[in-house]
């Protein structure tokens, strides 16, 4: 534990997933009881994508965001206005935070964690920019902020702070962001807005805009992996399995099953919220997918350390091709059970 303390009433709580972890730290603190698993239901933050930016490793992820945000989406269920700024002047966001620190307020800001000092990757570079994380504490003096992370807090300088608020590293450079709360309206979501907000979800992995989202995404995924060999060299599919398994299991911040186990729990408090009991029924069908997702991720790590990883690519075919079998049932119960 760092000498460095959060302020008064700031309590370090264990989470799940870097963003609704962070917000669930700021309602927390400003007294509003909404779990982690909520914020993520609520903000319609589940879904699928399969991604491939030019120059870069394939991803496949279990987040989605509706506009504006995720965050400003959960903020509405919940009567919170929530904003999210970015700016190229890395004195402008180091200043909207201290102001933010120095008025007692914790400060919910975006990272790139591979220039965070309590991370090990093994000697190994790694960057990944849409890290999220709360300043819970300022000594000034000293020049240092203490982070609240998913386990526990760390003391860290302003200069690395700040070099990891402005990295530029592709495909999630944080852009020097930072989130700000207004709780003046708070309210307890309604059963109304957490339908809505399970149709939504429902009805983005059911119908997709692209073929790259949803439960077509995940068929994409079958379908392109087996030809990576053709677009990445070998060491790109080994970052690129190797990510697959971070972003699904729970060391990657997804509370693991690639986010089906939070929207799991998430369902279970949608059953009391709504009075809709086969909602807890949607829940264990989730919890089932989730276990799928965790196999595959399993997969994923050990092919990706296997001395010819491209050879067991068309592995990936068929645990995909059932997952979205699965989840295409799933989604579609779910969406008939909140109609």
């Amino acid at each position: 534990m760092s000498p460095l303390q959060p302020f008064t009433g700031f309590k370090s709580l264990q989470t799940h997933h870097c963003v609704t972890g962070s917000m669930r730290h700021i309602y927390a603190f400003n007294g509003c009881d909404v779990s982690e698993d909520l914020l993520l239901g609520l903000g319609e933050g589940v879904g699928f994508m399969y991604w491939q930016a030019k120059g870069q490793p394939p991803f496949l992820g279990g987040r989605t965001s509706p506009k504006p945000s995720m965050e400003a989406v959960a903020g509405e269920r919940t009567g919170v206005q929530i904003e999210s700024h970015t700016t190229a002047s890395a004195p402008k966001a180091r200043q909207a935070m201290l102001n933010l620190l120095e008025a007692g307020q914790p400060a919910m800001i975006q990272v790139d964690m591979g220039f965070l000092p309590y991370f090990d990757f093994g000697g190994e570079e790694y960057h990944f920019g849409g890290h999220v994380v709360v300043a819970c504490g300022y000594d000034p003096d000293a020049g240092q902020v203490l982070i609240a992370e998913r386990d526990n807090l760390y003391p860290v300088s302003l200069p690395d702070l700040e070099k990891a608020r402005g990295s530029t590293f592709k495909p999630f450079p944080p852009k020097n962001g930072w989130t700000t709360f207004d709780f003046q309206g708070f309210h307890p979501p309604s059963a109304d807005e957490t339908r809505r907000a399970i149709t939504n979800q429902a009805s983005q992995m059911l119908k997709p805009p692209i073929r790259n989202l949803g439960v077509a995404g995940i068929r994409t995924a079958a379908e392109r992996i087996p030809h990576w060999p053709d677009q990445v060299s070998t060491d790109d599919i080994r970052r690129a399995l190797f990510s697959a398994y971070i972003f699904i299991n729970a060391v990657g911040g997804t509370g693991g099953g690639c986010f089906r186990y939070m929207f799991s729990r998430f369902l279970g408090e949608a059953a009391d919220i709504t009075g809709e009991a086969r909602l807890a029924e949607s829940a264990a069908e989730f919890k089932r997918i989730g276990d799928a997702w965790e196999v595959f991720a399993d997969w994923a790590k050990e092919a990706s350390e296997s001395p010819d990883p491209a050879g067991r690519l068309s592995e990936a075919v068929t645990p995909l091709q059932a997952i979205a079998d699965q989840e295409q049932a799933a989604w579609e119960t779910l969406q008939h059970r909140v109609r």
